[in-house]
Protein backbone atom coordinates (compact mmCIF):
# COMPACT_ATOMS: atom_id res chain seq x y z
CA UNK A 1 0.00 0.00 0.00
CA UNK A 2 2.61 2.35 0.74
CA UNK A 3 4.81 1.81 -2.45
CA UNK A 4 1.25 2.23 -4.41
CA UNK A 5 0.88 5.92 -2.30
CA UNK A 6 4.32 6.77 -3.48
CA UNK A 7 4.49 5.60 -7.10
CA UNK A 8 0.34 7.48 -7.64
CA UNK A 9 2.13 10.69 -6.78
CA UNK A 10 0.14 13.35 -5.25
CA UNK A 11 -1.07 16.59 -7.72
CA UNK A 12 0.51 18.91 -5.04
CA UNK A 13 3.64 17.44 -4.64
CA UNK A 14 4.03 16.48 -7.84
CA UNK A 15 3.84 20.04 -9.31
CA UNK A 16 7.09 20.88 -6.79
CA UNK A 17 9.25 18.79 -8.97
CA UNK A 18 11.90 20.57 -10.57
CA UNK A 19 10.96 18.09 -13.66
CA UNK A 20 7.78 18.80 -13.66
CA UNK A 21 8.33 22.71 -13.51
CA UNK A 22 10.60 22.84 -16.64
CA UNK A 23 7.89 20.85 -18.05
CA UNK A 24 5.22 23.31 -17.74
CA UNK A 25 8.03 26.00 -18.29
CA UNK A 26 9.34 25.32 -21.84
CA UNK A 27 5.91 26.64 -23.34
CA UNK A 28 6.19 29.98 -22.21
CA UNK A 29 10.04 29.91 -22.81
CA UNK A 30 9.25 28.72 -26.60
CA UNK A 31 6.82 31.22 -27.02
CA UNK A 32 8.64 34.04 -25.25
CA UNK A 33 12.16 33.26 -27.28
CA UNK A 34 9.84 32.87 -30.81
CA UNK A 35 7.78 35.96 -30.23
CA UNK A 36 11.10 38.51 -30.13
CA UNK A 37 12.60 36.81 -32.83
CA UNK A 38 9.08 37.63 -35.01
CA UNK A 39 8.52 40.82 -33.55
CA UNK A 40 11.95 42.21 -33.52
CA UNK A 41 14.33 40.76 -35.81
CA UNK A 42 16.54 43.35 -35.96
CA UNK A 43 17.02 44.63 -32.60
CA UNK A 44 15.31 42.03 -30.18
CA UNK A 45 16.81 43.83 -26.94
CA UNK A 46 14.29 46.36 -27.99
CA UNK A 47 11.35 44.77 -26.51
CA UNK A 48 13.13 42.08 -24.33
CA UNK A 49 12.09 42.03 -20.93
CA UNK A 50 14.16 43.82 -18.66
CA UNK A 51 15.39 40.78 -16.49
CA UNK A 52 16.19 38.99 -19.44
CA UNK A 53 18.29 42.05 -20.98
CA UNK A 54 20.25 42.23 -17.73
CA UNK A 55 21.14 38.43 -17.28
CA UNK A 56 21.71 38.64 -20.96
CA UNK A 57 24.37 41.24 -20.15
CA UNK A 58 25.69 39.82 -17.57
CA UNK A 59 26.52 36.55 -19.51
CA UNK A 60 27.50 38.97 -22.60
CA UNK A 61 30.17 40.81 -20.31
CA UNK A 62 31.95 37.21 -19.89
CA UNK A 63 31.85 36.44 -22.96
CA UNK A 64 29.12 34.41 -23.12
CA UNK A 65 26.62 35.89 -26.16
CA UNK A 66 24.81 32.71 -28.00
CA UNK A 67 20.98 34.13 -28.84
CA UNK A 68 19.93 30.90 -26.95
CA UNK A 69 22.44 30.21 -24.23
CA UNK A 70 20.38 32.21 -21.25
CA UNK A 71 17.31 29.55 -21.93
CA UNK A 72 19.45 26.57 -22.18
CA UNK A 73 20.91 27.65 -18.84
CA UNK A 74 17.68 27.80 -17.22
CA UNK A 75 17.02 24.71 -18.61
CA UNK A 76 20.31 22.96 -17.21
CA UNK A 77 19.45 24.56 -13.55
CA UNK A 78 16.21 22.64 -13.38
CA UNK A 79 17.86 19.56 -14.87
CA UNK A 80 20.76 19.62 -12.39
CA UNK A 81 18.29 19.88 -9.89
CA UNK A 82 16.17 16.97 -11.00
CA UNK A 83 18.91 14.70 -11.22
CA UNK A 84 20.30 16.05 -7.55
CA UNK A 85 16.49 15.51 -6.12
CA UNK A 86 16.86 11.77 -7.92
CA UNK A 87 13.09 11.94 -8.84
CA UNK A 88 11.87 9.62 -11.64
CA UNK A 89 11.95 10.86 -14.98
CA UNK A 90 8.03 10.82 -15.75
CA UNK A 91 6.02 13.70 -15.61
CA UNK A 92 1.93 13.56 -15.64
CA UNK A 93 -0.10 15.62 -17.78
CA UNK A 94 -2.77 16.26 -15.28
CA UNK A 95 0.18 17.33 -13.27
CA UNK A 96 0.53 19.84 -15.95
CA UNK A 97 -3.14 20.97 -16.66
CA UNK A 98 -3.55 21.26 -12.83
CA UNK A 99 -0.60 23.81 -12.44
CA UNK A 100 -1.53 25.77 -15.20
CA UNK A 101 -5.68 26.10 -13.68
CA UNK A 102 -3.67 26.70 -10.55
CA UNK A 103 -1.37 29.51 -11.94
CA UNK A 104 -4.41 31.54 -13.27
CA UNK A 105 -6.22 30.97 -10.19
CA UNK A 106 -3.63 32.84 -8.11
CA UNK A 107 -3.03 35.01 -10.50
CA UNK A 108 -6.83 35.88 -10.72
CA UNK A 109 -6.17 36.48 -6.88
CA UNK A 110 -3.06 38.84 -7.37
CA UNK A 111 -5.56 40.78 -9.40
CA UNK A 112 -8.07 40.78 -6.08
CA UNK A 113 -5.23 42.02 -4.40
CA UNK A 114 -4.32 44.34 -6.50
CA UNK A 115 -7.92 46.12 -6.92
CA UNK A 116 -7.57 46.01 -2.41
CA UNK A 117 -4.34 47.87 -2.81
CA UNK A 118 -5.81 50.54 -5.13
CA UNK A 119 -9.22 51.29 -2.71
CA UNK A 120 -7.11 51.30 0.02
CA UNK A 121 -4.47 53.69 -1.46
CA UNK A 122 -6.89 56.32 -2.83
CA UNK A 123 -8.44 55.77 0.40
CA UNK A 124 -5.18 57.30 1.75
CA UNK A 125 -4.53 59.51 -0.44
CA UNK A 126 -8.14 60.54 -2.30
CA UNK A 127 -6.58 63.55 -4.31
CA UNK A 128 -4.14 61.23 -6.66
CA UNK A 129 -5.41 61.24 -9.75
CA UNK A 130 -5.97 58.30 -11.81
CA UNK A 131 -3.12 58.31 -14.30
CA UNK A 132 -0.50 58.27 -11.17
CA UNK A 133 -2.32 55.08 -10.55
CA UNK A 134 -0.56 51.42 -12.06
CA UNK A 135 -0.53 51.61 -15.86
CA UNK A 136 -0.75 48.52 -17.74
CA UNK A 137 -0.43 47.59 -21.21
CA UNK A 138 -1.69 48.69 -24.50
CA UNK A 139 -2.65 44.62 -25.28
CA UNK A 140 -0.97 44.61 -28.38
CA UNK A 141 1.17 41.48 -29.16
CA UNK A 142 4.24 43.29 -28.72
CA UNK A 143 3.40 43.70 -24.95
CA UNK A 144 1.75 39.82 -24.54
CA UNK A 145 5.29 38.70 -25.45
CA UNK A 146 6.99 41.24 -23.06
CA UNK A 147 4.60 39.51 -20.34
CA UNK A 148 5.55 35.89 -20.93
CA UNK A 149 9.08 36.86 -20.92
CA UNK A 150 8.37 38.73 -17.29
CA UNK A 151 6.52 35.87 -15.83
CA UNK A 152 9.67 33.49 -16.97
CA UNK A 153 13.13 35.87 -16.84
CA UNK A 154 11.71 38.04 -13.91
CA UNK A 155 11.01 34.72 -11.90
CA UNK A 156 14.17 32.99 -12.36
CA UNK A 157 16.07 36.03 -11.36
CA UNK A 158 14.68 37.44 -8.48
CA UNK A 159 12.45 33.83 -7.10
CA UNK A 160 15.03 31.22 -8.50
CA UNK A 161 18.19 32.92 -8.07
CA UNK A 162 17.93 35.78 -5.33
CA UNK A 163 15.42 33.88 -3.19
CA UNK A 164 17.77 30.94 -2.14
CA UNK A 165 20.44 33.25 -1.95
CA UNK A 166 18.92 35.94 0.38
CA UNK A 167 17.55 32.86 2.26
CA UNK A 168 21.12 31.20 2.47
CA UNK A 169 22.79 34.49 3.94
CA UNK A 170 19.95 35.23 6.63
CA UNK A 171 20.55 31.74 7.59
CA UNK A 172 23.87 32.84 7.64
CA UNK A 173 23.03 35.18 10.11
CA UNK A 174 21.36 32.31 12.32
CA UNK A 175 17.98 33.24 11.56
CA UNK A 176 15.64 30.19 11.93
CA UNK A 177 14.52 28.99 9.00
CA UNK A 178 11.00 30.43 8.95
CA UNK A 179 12.01 34.16 9.31
CA UNK A 180 14.88 33.45 7.05
CA UNK A 181 12.17 32.46 4.48
CA UNK A 182 9.92 35.54 5.24
CA UNK A 183 13.03 37.68 5.36
CA UNK A 184 14.35 36.69 1.98
CA UNK A 185 10.52 37.26 0.51
CA UNK A 186 10.56 40.74 1.85
CA UNK A 187 14.08 41.33 1.07
CA UNK A 188 14.18 40.18 -2.70
CA UNK A 189 10.36 42.03 -3.09
CA UNK A 190 11.97 45.34 -2.32
CA UNK A 191 14.37 44.62 -4.79
CA UNK A 192 11.77 43.27 -7.32
CA UNK A 193 9.63 46.27 -6.90
CA UNK A 194 13.07 48.46 -6.88
CA UNK A 195 14.23 47.33 -10.13
CA UNK A 196 11.27 48.17 -11.94
CA UNK A 197 12.19 52.07 -11.17
CA UNK A 198 15.94 51.84 -12.41
CA UNK A 199 17.71 52.40 -15.66
CA UNK A 200 17.14 54.44 -18.64
CA UNK A 201 13.82 52.10 -19.51
CA UNK A 202 12.72 52.24 -16.11
CA UNK A 203 9.08 53.13 -15.08
CA UNK A 204 8.83 56.57 -13.09
CA UNK A 205 8.83 56.26 -9.64
CA UNK A 206 5.48 56.74 -7.73
CA UNK A 207 4.57 55.17 -4.38
CA UNK A 208 1.47 53.63 -5.42
CA UNK A 209 3.64 51.27 -8.44
CA UNK A 210 6.55 50.70 -5.89
CA UNK A 211 4.08 49.45 -2.89
CA UNK A 212 1.81 46.78 -5.21
CA UNK A 213 5.16 45.41 -7.04
CA UNK A 214 6.45 45.02 -3.89
CA UNK A 215 3.28 42.91 -2.24
CA UNK A 216 3.13 41.60 -5.57
CA UNK A 217 6.98 40.14 -5.29
CA UNK A 218 5.94 38.99 -1.74
CA UNK A 219 2.81 37.17 -3.08
CA UNK A 220 5.29 35.48 -5.51
CA UNK A 221 8.40 34.80 -3.12
CA UNK A 222 5.17 32.78 -0.94
CA UNK A 223 4.19 31.06 -4.07
CA UNK A 224 7.72 29.74 -4.68
CA UNK A 225 8.35 28.76 -1.40
CA UNK A 226 4.78 26.93 -1.38
CA UNK A 227 4.10 25.87 -4.64
CA UNK A 228 7.45 25.75 -6.29
CA UNK A 229 8.98 27.76 -9.43
CA UNK A 230 6.66 26.31 -11.84
CA UNK A 231 3.42 27.82 -10.61
CA UNK A 232 4.82 30.92 -9.32
CA UNK A 233 6.78 31.56 -13.44
CA UNK A 234 2.56 30.62 -14.27
CA UNK A 235 1.22 33.06 -12.00
CA UNK A 236 2.94 35.78 -12.97
CA UNK A 237 2.40 35.37 -16.53
CA UNK A 238 -0.91 35.20 -16.30
CA UNK A 239 -1.27 38.20 -14.64
CA UNK A 240 0.79 40.08 -16.19
CA UNK A 241 -1.62 38.86 -19.60
CA UNK A 242 -4.60 39.29 -17.47
CA UNK A 243 -4.22 42.46 -16.49
CA UNK A 244 -2.02 43.88 -19.46
CA UNK A 245 -3.89 42.38 -22.39
CA UNK A 246 -7.63 40.69 -21.68
CA UNK A 247 -8.83 43.45 -18.96
CA UNK A 248 -7.39 46.18 -20.84
CA UNK A 249 -10.92 48.67 -21.05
Amino acid sequence: MNNQIVTTNDYWSDARKPLSCLMFLLPWIAVYEAGILMLARHNPDEIRNGADYWMRSLLSSAGLSQLLLLPLLVIGVLLVWHLVTKHPWHVRLETQLGMLAESVLLAVTLVAVGQVHQLLFLSLQPGVPDEQLLTLATGNLTRAVSYVGAGVYEEVMFRLLLVPLAFLVFRMFEFPKKWAAVMAALSTAFIFALAHHVGPSADAFNLFTFSFRAAAGTFFAAIFFLRGFGITVGCHAAYDLLVGVFLVA
